[in-house]
């Protein structure tokens, strides 16, 4: 049984209300169809120099020259990324703030007892930015073997002897140093940074003695000769590094690790302004320099967006959980 409700309005108050509604979705259209009237805010949560700045500054110039508005970097570092997207979380949904997360976040909700965010509830997912393979990269002066079956064999005899700096506990970064560990059978010493950027300043310093990084962070010191790469995840060798052999080629298979990047908004974000953030960053992408830049950090141009993304992070928190699961892997 269905209970229904009459009621009349007088003519002339439906007309009045009419047109109310139509001044306020009028006024709303016009709002949001005017973004971006001021300049944008892009939440990078870590430090600058590390494997999201190489991808987001570009990004951010093309991006500006699209957009007619400026795209402003906020580099929030802390907490393996969970501070900056704790931030963007709790930032107005007006298309003002946006988050460029990585697949560090689809680690956090694993590894990170308590979490004031959900990736996955309070943000909307817009695109995959940038896929890159993760690279074992060595301090040269510090690591004398040149080969990765030679610096396992070493590592293998000098157990806790060695270290690996991370961008902090539960990053891509750590999570693939243990499992690298786990597959080789070796013992090296976690130290955990505050991102990327402070990493690779000590791993160039020589005071640490390996990393496994993305490789967008570390192409431009393995160029310069600061660091070198033993070795890339996966079962291919990397176009912008042909000379460096891949995991399968080295003995480890089942060695696949990426750092993504990905671009996310706020929860309620209108939708045609997800939709024109998603266009401009397409056009973006359009221009020679970046697709240089993507191509020489070892990455090329993904093709997922919205619920597509929104699937891939999905899977990849679930993959993350098991990884984290079977290597024990403990917030410090």
């Amino acid at each position: 049984m269905t209970d229904r409700f009459d009621f009349q309005v007088p003519r002339r108050g439906v007309l009045r209300m009419a047109a109310a509604s139509a001044a306020v979705l009028g006024g709303a259209a016009r709002a949001q169809a005017g973004w971006p009237t001021k300049p944008v805010t892009l939440i990078v949560p870590f430090p600058a120099g590390g494997g999201t700045d190489a991808f987001a500054r570009p990004l951010a110039a093309q991006f500006t020259r699209v957009s007619g508005q400026t795209l402003v970097i906020d580099n929030r570092g802390g907490a393996g990324g969970t501070l900056g997207a704790s931030i963007a979380a709790k930032a107005p949904a007006d298309g003002y703030t946006l988050f460029m997360g990585a697949v560090h976040h689809a680690i956090a909700p694993s590894i990170y007892p308590k979490l004031d965010y959900d990736i996955e509830k309070d943000f909307v997912p817009l695109m995959l930015l940038a896929n890159a393979p993760q690279v074992v990269v060595v301090n040269p002066k510090r690591v004398t073997q040149g080969t990765l079956q030679e610096f396992v064999a070493y590592a293998k005899k000098n157990p806790a002897k060695m270290n690996y700096g991370s961008a902090g506990a539960g990053t891509s970064h750590h999570l693939a140093g243990e499992l690298f560990k786990q597959q080789t059978g070796t013992f090296i010493t976690h130290i955990p940074y505050r991102g990327a950027g402070p990493m690779l300043q000590d791993l160039i310093a020589g005071n640490v003695d390996v990393c496994f990084d993305g490789l967008g962070s570390s192409a431009q010191h393995i160029k310069g000769g600061r660091i070198k790469a033993l070795m890339v995840s996966g079962n291919k060798r990397n176009p912008a590094f042909p000379d460096v052999p891949c995991a399968s080629e080295v003995g480890l298979p089942d060695y696949t690790v990426t750092t993504w990047y990905g671009l996310w908004a706020p929860k309620g974000t209108p939708a045609d302004v997800q939709t024109r953030i998603v266009d401009d960053v397409k056009k973006a992408w359009a221009a020679d320099e970046l697709k240089t830049i993507w191509a020489a950090n070892g990455s090329e141009i993904p093709n997922l967006v919205g619920p597509q993304y929104a699937s891939f992070v999905n899977a990849e928190i679930k993959r993350w959980a098991t990884v984290v699961k079977a290597s024990g892997a403990k917030l410090e």
